[in-house]
């Protein structure tokens, strides 16, 4: 369910240690990664015989594998050229050797030193072997003009990157300041943690995993720290029990609703009773509780007081009743006046149920930012950037320049999981790093945070552990969101259908 996504520091060391300790040569390596770019080239493109294929070798292994490539292309009948980037004597180890195999099967070879990028015929098929996930820096200007020149040539051709697309940050994702714009990239062995996110993929194009033969006592004994989620998440969804009962499909309490507000714990509501909750209750002031629950006779409500705010006593009011849930959400539409920064002050204390803290529950924490040391390992935050910016005093454009950076050095503090919300959505907590590799611009709407809230708050009710609930939670609304794009392709849709869409999505 969690796939690995090391770093380039990583993956090199998962190299070193099958070829030095293990004793698996570098050129079997070599040899299986050429042979999966290319089953990838043939699943993406289709049958290369006759097409014209240009493939750019750099001084590394991604050179190596390009000149490995070559000579399986050739086999395939189509025509070749290889362009290396440094003399044929100055290529060493297993790119030497493909290398001397290229010409003894007189395959092609140019040195882009004597040759003009500019004027090179247009090919069908582009195979960028560059730079690998070693390159570290900015691009030098001559690299640059030949990432310019394969762009120019890319615009009516095929682009396949070999592990990553020549000129992206392996670690960041982000170009340096130019990367290959890639139709697909065939990645070794697990994706890199520069390829997954929104900034990536423009260069990356469909990314392709492929297995070279790392053995997986390796990648055990050298775990990364960060992982991507994927679909077998899905095996961690509560179980139905044919005699399930509502009083044992969990009970959500949620804890929002000021004047003005009264949609965002409707909205959280319902993420939890389409995710399966058995009963929910909004503890909301008295005088809100119709406007939330808002004709919704499945939404039930504990009307605190009798007026339109949090007043002072209203914690110890909701928790007087806390055994009656299995866990809570407090923050959807709560306010932010001084009273109720109190409010969720007393309240944290009181409460021993599973917590999702959101919305203006996150403003008011970062009110009181000495509160986030005593949060139990039982609490989900789910800050958007711009709450997240609150509560480490960053900008919101600070936070999204480091996503992965801004939520590990949070999670140090704190022993709560970690949800920041956004394109490619990561998770955390002062262990390890799960990020979701979906984006759904279908979720970009008002209220589909909320939803999300009450959604982990269902799992955490149906005694999911806090983080696998906040990963099952931020993919399950992903894949909602997705599905959603194919009933509202240019959007549309609303906060309230994410939430209908999730046992779809769980279906499918």
């Amino acid at each position: 369910m969690f796939l690995p996504l090391p770093t380039p520091d990583e993956i090199a060391a998962w190299d070193r240690e099958t070829i030095r300790t293990l004793g698996i040569p570098g050129m079997v390596l070599m040899e299986n990664a050429s042979r999966e770019a290319v089953a990838v080239l043939l699943e993406d493109f289709g049958e290369v015989e006759g097409m014209d294929i240009h493939l750019f070798a750099g001084s590394g292994n991604n050179g190596g594998d390009a000149f490995a490539m070559a000579r399986h292309l050739a086999d395939l009948n189509a025509d070749v050229t290889v362009f290396h980037t440094k003399p044929k004597s100055r290529y060493t180890g297993e790119a030497r050797a493909n290398l001397n195999l290229c010409g003894k099967l007189g395959i092609p070879m140019l040195h882009l030193g004597a040759v003009n990028i500019e004027t090179l015929p247009q090919p069908d098929i582009i195979i960028d072997g560059l730079l690998g996930t070693g390159f570290q820096g900015e691009l030098r200007q001559d690299y640059q003009r030949l990432v310019q020149g394969i762009n120019r040539l890319g615009e009516r051709a095929y682009v396949l990157a070999i592990d990553i697309p020549s000129g992206l940050n392996g670690l960041t994702g982000k170009p340096q300041p130019d990367a290959v714009r890639a139709d697909a990239t065939a990645t070794f062995q697990a994706a890199k943690l520069g390829l997954i996110g929104s900034r990536a993929e423009e260069f990356t194009g469909d990314l392709f995993v492929c297995s070279i033969g790392i053995p997986r006592l390796v990648q055990d004994r050298f775990a990364p720290r960060r992982w991507m989620i994927s679909d077998e998440i899905f095996r961690q969804l509560p179980p139905v029990e044919p005699d399930m009962h509502k009083g044992r499909a969990g009970h959500v309490l949620i804890v929002g609703g000021s004047q003005g507000l009264t949609g965002a714990p409707h909205l959280a509501a319902l993420g939890a009773l389409r995710a399966g909750a058995g009963l929910v209750t909004v503890a909301c002031p008295g005088a809100l509780a119709e406007s939330i629950k808002a004709g919704a006779p499945e939404i039930m409500t504990l009307p605190i007081g009798s007026g339109t705010e949090w007043e002072k006593g209203d914690a110890a009011r909701i928790a007087s009743h806390l055994d009656r849930f299995d866990a809570a959400v407090v923050g959807p539409g709560l306010g932010r006046t001084r009273k109720t920064v109190d409010f969720l002050n007393e309240l944290v204390a009181m409460c021993p149920l599973p917590l999702v803290l959101d919305a203006d529950a996150l403003f008011c924490l970062a009110q009181r930012p000495e509160l986030l040391k005593s949060l139990s390992e039982k609490v989900v935050l789910t800050p958007h950037p711009g709450e997240m910016g609150m509560l480490t005093g960053r900008t919101s454009a600070n936070v999204q320049d480091d996503r992965i950076g801004t939520a590990e050095e949070f999670t140090r503090n704190t022993a709560a999981t970690l949800v920041l919300k956004g394109s490619c959505t990561v998770v955390a907590d002062n262990q390890r790093t799960c990020i979701s590799p979906v984006s759904a611009p279908a979720l970009a709407v008002g209220g589909s945070g909320d939803v999300l809230a009450g959604l982990v708050g269902s799992l955490l009710a149906r005694e999911t552990a806090p983080f696998m609930a906040a990963c099952l939670g931020v993919y399950w609304h992903a894949t909602a969101g997705l599905l959603l794009e194919e009933r509202y392709p240019s959007r549309g849709n609303l906060a309230r259908e994410i939430a209908t869409m999730l046992p779809e999505a769980a279906k499918e």
